[in-house]
């Protein structure tokens, strides 16, 4: 019996203390999505629970991870049709997933209109136990959707190809979430910078890293995703990479990057 209540406790803890990112960067095409899923698993590998969700309409998460049975989708969730528990997948004892479809596309334009708009993912999410992490792929834009995933989460990763063109649009972003933090949730903060499709040969690149350092500082996490080609692979097969090519470099530079996401949020 005392076991039991000490169980229930953890598992109520594990909702109230669950800490939410938000991965995000309003330019596509920079590997947010494949970054997003691949840190989570690497995170569950080490035996943190994980909570992803799909907030993208392009529903490219739900897609890469193999998703395709599902009994509902984020736009339930946001237009209170179904709750959590009943649209959660689970893709492995450690790392569930929120899924999306492309009916959020059109779900979007429908909500603008609703009372509290800004509120719907905070709201449908709250009642949500059992996870150490929540992790929100958001979409390539600034637009509601986005707004809502920043108005829940405490912390944002802004994922970053080092090139100039996503660097310049990380400036509205900035700029947006310093509004979100004045007017609708004033505990969120960038804890972290992540970057993709890295080549330490390549002059630009490093110029980029040079300027993110200066901007954001020790935000910038150590570890790169170097461009490979096999992380393009796994997703075709529903795997992540750790999955699909364990041994890759690939999978060691995800791994370590979920090692050090882990060390930076235990200081």
């Amino acid at each position: 019996m005392f076991y039991c209540i000490v169980d229930t406790v953890k598992w109520i803890l594990k909702g109230v203390n669950m800490r939410t990112y938000a991965f995000t960067n309003q330019k596509g095409g920079v590997g947010k999505s494949t970054t997003t899923y691949n840190i989570a698993a690497g995170v569950a590998a080490l035996g943190k629970k994980v909570l992803l969700v799909d907030l993208d309409p392009q529903a490219n998460m739900t897609r890469f991870l193999g998703v395709t049975s599902v009994n509902g989708s984020i736009t339930d969730l946001l237009t209170g049709d179904k709750t959590a528990k009943e649209i959660i997948v689970k893709r492995s004892d450690n790392l569930h997933i929120v899924p999306s479809n492309l009916s959020l596309s059109s779900a979007e334009f429908r909500l603008f209109g609703e009372p509290g708009r800004e509120l719907l993912l905070k709201e449908g999410l709250e009642a949500v136990r059992g996870y150490d992490y929540c992790f929100i792929d958001c979409p390539p834009s600034l637009g509601l959707l986005t707004v809502n995933a920043l108005t829940y989460a405490k912390d944002v990763i802004i994922v970053l190809q080092p090139e100039f063109a996503p660097l310049e649009g990380v400036a509205n972003l900035v700029d947006t979430i310093k509004k979100i933090k004045e007017r609708l949730n004033k505990h969120i903060q960038v804890s972290g910078v992540i970057v993709t499709m890295y080549d330490s040969r390549i002059r630009l690149h490093k110029e980029v890293v040079e300027n993110v350092v200066e901007f954001f500082g020790d935000k910038l996490y150590e570890t790169k995703i170097a461009r490979r080609s096999i992380l393009a692979e796994a997703p075709s097969h529903g795997k992540t990479i750790f999955e699909y090519a364990s041994k890759d470099k690939a999978a060691k530079e995800f791994a370590d990057l979920a090692n050090e996401f882990i060390k930076r949020g235990a200081k």
